[in-house]
């Protein structure tokens, strides 16, 4: 009995390999947050490390994103990572959607939540793990950014409606 649950697990690890989510590596930039935003070298390359693979069109995958069910979990976080923010696609929503992406990041750096910490798991993607001066860095980007968009526009403009009803 033993044997033949081992060789039904093994059949399904087999055959589940067959079974693969669709990569993000479009890299579509058209609406890319840099296309309306000053973004400098030194937060181009924050945002590369610890942000882009799952907050833009273009994942770097790691080797072992070709094994299920590994890549299922990944394509899930990714997924789920750019529903929250795309920086690929950041201009193509409203300005106060804008204002509010920005906010959203000063405040989950500043609380830690992001990066998530099972990215850097292991010491995987260790340049994911932000210094303090590093965190510093993006908080002034998204906030110079937030002061801009208040100079430039009306400040109810800037704040983001929920859909009646939710």
């Amino acid at each position: 009995m033993k044997n033949k649950i081992l060789i039904g697990l093994g059949a399904v690890l087999i055959l589940i390999q067959f079974i693969r989510p669709e990569k993000n590596i479009s890299d579509d930039r058209t609406y890319d947050v840099s296309t309306k935003y000053a973004v400098p070298a030194d937060v181009k390359s924050l945002l590369k490390v610890a942000c882009d693979d799952c907050h833009s069109n273009k994942t770097e995958y790691p080797w072992y994103s070709n094994i299920q069910p590994v890549a299922w979990f990944l394509d899930h976080h990714v997924t789920d990572g750019k529903r929250h923010l795309n920086f690929s696609n950041f201009t193509s929503r409203s300005v106060a959607y804008q204002n509010h992406k920005f906010e959203e990041t000063i405040e989950m750096i500043k609380e830690g939540e992001m990066p998530l910490e099972s990215y850097t798991y292991f010491g995987l993607h260790s340049g994911a793990k932000l210094t303090e001066a590093q965190k510093q860095t993006l908080i002034n980007w998204a906030q110079t950014n937030m002061d801009s968009l208040k100079a430039q526009y009306p400040a109810d403009s800037l704040v983001l409606r929920r859909p009646q009803g939710k």
